[in-house]
């Protein structure tokens, strides 16, 4: 399986992931999905793999600017349709490596996951 990255083609962190990539040789695959949207399959499967909690950004402009009723009482399942329907939402870059999903980017994870 290929590599790939999931986020915002306009964010700096998905910026600084892709050139790191890009320096080492790792070519990945990037999907935007705030142009294409993110499937809820794949969404519920990276909850499965690393916890929904990993993957919503509760500290971006997106999340903050929620109502007071769609931030409260977050679960699972909220998190993950608010996720969808505003992928900005969701924690930028993802790293799917096949083996390994990584959420956020942190040279020093990414230099342990491409020894």
């Amino acid at each position: 399986m290929a590599v790939k990255i999931y986020g915002i083609k306009n964010c700096d962190t998905m910026a600084k992931a892709r050139r790191w990539l890009e320096a080492r040789g790792v070519e990945a695959v990037f999907h935007d999905y705030k142009a294409l949207g993110i499937e809820a399959l794949v969404l519920k499967g990276w909850a499965d793999r690393i916890g929904w909690q990993k993957l919503i950004n509760t500290s971006g402009q997106t999340f903050r600017k929620l109502p007071d009723e769609d931030r409260a009482d977050l679960d699972e399942a909220k998190a993950l349709r608010l996720m969808q329907a505003q992928p900005s939402m969701i924690r930028r870059p993802i790293l799917d490596t096949g083996d390994q999903l990584i959420a956020g980017f942190k040279p020093d994870i990414y230099e342990n996951v491409f020894k």
